[in-house]
């Protein structure tokens, strides 16, 4: 789909009688791009393609089976200078029409199968592609050789407390070895 088709229209599973697979490919135009990688806090958006299939699964059930490319360019979490990753991730996900609904309260598991979704009325293959490349990228990207050094704050004229003295147990061992002396 070209960029005058972007965002795709949403696709209405339900009116999918047919049990052929449907194919899709969506390669957003620089504007599109440019708005996701605002979304997304990304420096840029230079590459972006995510192409695949729906695949029938049952009577009412489907599956999404896809592919994702995308470079992007995020600022290093050390410098803010810009890094480039290239991505590549298959991405599959179920929608299934039975899917039984949630736990409910505070606290609840993961399901150990993280590609089902209950199945909805329509699939928007845009949103997808979106929430694919969020969770495709690096979380804490670096640049190349940048590290943190270490800092240390105090008062003027006090000697900085090092990471060895702020350990709680730290001085235990020099009391045994200087009570083992005695």
């Amino acid at each position: 789909m070209s960029d005058d088709a972007f965002p795709p229209p949403p696709v209405r599973l339900a009116t999918l009688r047919d049990a052929r697979a449907l194919p899709f490919s969506l390669v957003p135009g620089a504007e599109a791009r440019a708005a996701l990688a605002d979304e997304l806090g990304l420096i840029g958006l230079r590459k972006l393609r995510f192409e695949g299939q729906l695949v029938p699964e049952g009577k009412r059930d489907w599956r999404l089976e896809a592919h994702l490319g995308a470079t992007v360019v995020q600022p290093c979490v050390v410098t803010l200078e810009p890094v480039t990753t290239r991505i590549d991730e298959e991405i599959t996900r179920r929608y299934l029409a039975d899917l039984p609904a949630g736990p409910e309260g505070d606290e609840v598991e993961m399901p150990e199968d993280e590609t089902l979704e209950p199945l909805p009325e329509t699939l928007d293959l845009g949103q997808v592609m979106a929430e694919a490349l969020a969770l495709a990228l690096p979380l804490y990207p670096r640049a190349e050789g940048a590290a943190l050094g270490a800092a240390a704050y105090t008062e003027p004229g006090q000697r900085p407390m090092t990471d060895e003295e702020a350990k709680p147990l730290a001085g235990l061992a020099e009391l045994l070895k200087k009570q083992k002396k005695d």
